[in-house]
């Protein structure tokens, strides 16, 4: 896994049947509604305008899957939590990332993006639940910390650190300021190399 990345689109997926083919590595990246994941997905893979920024939150309905190269992907989860979708969008998202986050066996890390001004609701501790049930990593970020004092982010990032299993690890991140990005792009090669018992 080399840096740069050097990320194409595969495919959007609305149903489990869609799903790229279950092979090598991939890192999800999950988060509510404008907790700036489109931002962040964008500031790790160093490209301008990959994950597309909408205007409507909730527009990103699909599971949208990008090859890295040498079988690796990073997979763009649609954002949840959004009161504005109909109950039965909402129950499609659960159903659909459910089967994700189940029955794919290539999956080796996730991210959650987290507003820190707003710090965890009960969908990210969902989202944080399925990852530790798939048995796979899990990492969050807390975005826009550009938008708080250093010390109010401090403080923030103590207490939210309250509310998540002591072993995630919680990254301050804005892409806009370039911080937390290395830390998470690491993070990522870290679980998209395949770690052969040598």
């Amino acid at each position: 896994m080399h840096h740069p990345f050097t990320p194409a689109f595969i495919k959007s997926a609305d149903e489990p049947h869609q799903f790229p083919v279950d092979s090598g590595r991939e890192v999800a990246v999950a988060g509510r509604s404008n907790s700036g994941k489109s931002t962040a997905i964008n500031a790790i893979l160093q490209r301008r305008k990959l994950a597309r920024i909408s205007k409507t939150p909730g527009r990103t309905q699909l599971i949208n899957f990008f090859d890295l190269g040498e079988e690796c992907r990073i997979v763009d989860l649609p954002g949840y939590g959004y009161a504005k979708v109909p109950e039965s969008v909402q129950k499609h998202w659960r159903q659909l990332l459910e089967s994700y986050f189940v029955g794919r066996q290539s999956l080796a890390g996730l991210i959650v993006t987290v507003d820190i001004r707003r710090g965890l609701n009960d969908l990210d501790q969902i989202m944080l639940d399925w990852g530790e049930s798939s048995q796979v990593p899990v990492a969050v970020l807390l975005t826009k910390a550009d938008k708080l004092s250093k010390s109010s982010s401090l403080n923030q990032l103590m207490k939210i650190k309250k509310s998540v299993p002591s072993a995630v690890p919680l990254i301050l991140f804005s892409g806009p300021k370039k911080q937390g990005i290395n830390e998470a792009q690491s993070l990522m090669v870290k679980w998209l190399i395949i770690t052969t018992d040598t």
